[in-house]
């Protein structure tokens, strides 16, 4: 064809130098990072994609084995006790082993009540946390209710007609119409200050750029009194009205995104949320703030060092095959990745 229309060809061989590197570094890894994902849509793992591959990078890049534990949120309720004992024993005992906690995004209140159980036991028991969407809004109902006494806090998502209304639809979309009502695409997130741990791990810039998909979002009303009692929102939309991401200053790592940072999370360039969340948890956070916080010609010391550190490990003897199985990949220990 190219000979035919008088083309010339400008087809190279491809430089897979650092994509090889990668793949032998990431095979030598054998240190454990456990994660426990509660979630409603477990026994279908293509339903959370994206937040696999997301915790991938961030685990690759802090050079651990990722592990995810899949908990079915129903299974940590009280009612899954009495139903189905065994089923309860195993959601908490994978729990309980967790090195960290994500609650991902979600619809509907199947397993709300797991999920609140969820981001109570991690942040009381200071164990890393990272709730997006769905599980950001989970972390501030648990929060009112266990640390401001509002036993009734919820959102009007479950509980239309709630008198505690923490969790409310957005002013501006439409309850009939069914299509084209959510909150979507990059929208901006301003910094309330660059002191969080959020900001530094985005390089302590003034604002980032992520992508969402949601309807319902943080009462504003009620802001004042949840920083009163310690929950800090360290960044808003341009308004100031709209909460984009929580944090517990106090804990080792509790962090909740209205957006989705794993949408923008890369082989080489993991998403800054998901690096720090994976670093608290195997005891790097320190290194990798330190990494995020120097920025220089708009990359961050912390995808550098990855880089070096794959071809460092080019120099040892690798005698693994480059091909690597699902079943490696995300350490399906409970059976429950399909």
């Amino acid at each position: 064809m190219f000979k035919v229309l008088n083309l010339h060809g400008v087809t190279k061989e491809p430089n897979l130098e650092e994509w090889t590197c990668r793949a032998e570094s990431s095979d030598l890894l054998h240190e454990p990072v456990r994660i426990a994902l509660v979630g409603k849509y477990t026994c279908l793992s293509d339903s959370y994609l994206s937040v696999l591959k997301a915790l991938l990078h961030a685990s690759v890049d802090c050079q651990k084995k990722l592990v995810v534990d899949w908990i079915p949120a129903s299974n940590l309720e009280s009612a899954t006790a009495k139903e189905n004992p065994d089923a309860f024993k195993a959601a908490w005992k994978l729990l309980k082993g967790a090195d960290g906690v994500l609650v991902p995004g979600g619809f509907g209140d199947r397993g709300v009540q797991g999920k609140i159980i969820a981001a109570k036991y991690a942040r009381e028991n200071r164990i890393p946390f990272l709730g997006i969407c769905l599980g950001m809004q989970i972390a501030v109902i648990e929060f009112a209710r266990s640390v401001l006494g509002v036993q009734d806090a919820n959102s009007t998502e479950f509980e239309p007609h709630t008198k505690s209304p923490y969790i409310i639809f957005m002013p501006e979309g439409s309850k009939t119409h069914m299509g084209g009502t959510m909150r979507l695409g990059s929208r901006r997130t301003y910094f309330q200050t660059k002191e969080c741990k959020s900001a530094k791990l985005y390089g302590c810039k003034s604002f980032i750029d992520e992508r969402h998909r949601h309807r319902y979002e943080v009462n504003p009303d009620l802001v004042a009194r949840l920083e009163n009692a310690g929950l800090s929102f360290t960044g808003k939309d341009e308004t100031g009205q709209r909460m984009e991401i929580v944090e517990l200053p106090n804990h080792p790592y509790f962090i909740g995104a209205q957006f989705h940072p794993e949408f923008k999370s890369r082989p080489g360039k993991p998403s800054p949320l998901f690096l720090g969340f994976i670093g608290a948890a195997c005891g790097q956070l320190d290194a990798v703030l330190q990494r995020s916080s120097i920025v220089d010609n708009g990359l961050s010391k912390g995808v550098i060092n990855d880089i070096s550190a794959v071809k460092t490990y080019r120099t040892r003897t690798a005698t693994r095959t480059t091909y690597r199985s699902a079943e490696y990949v995300y350490g399906s220990c409970n059976g429950l990745h399909f």
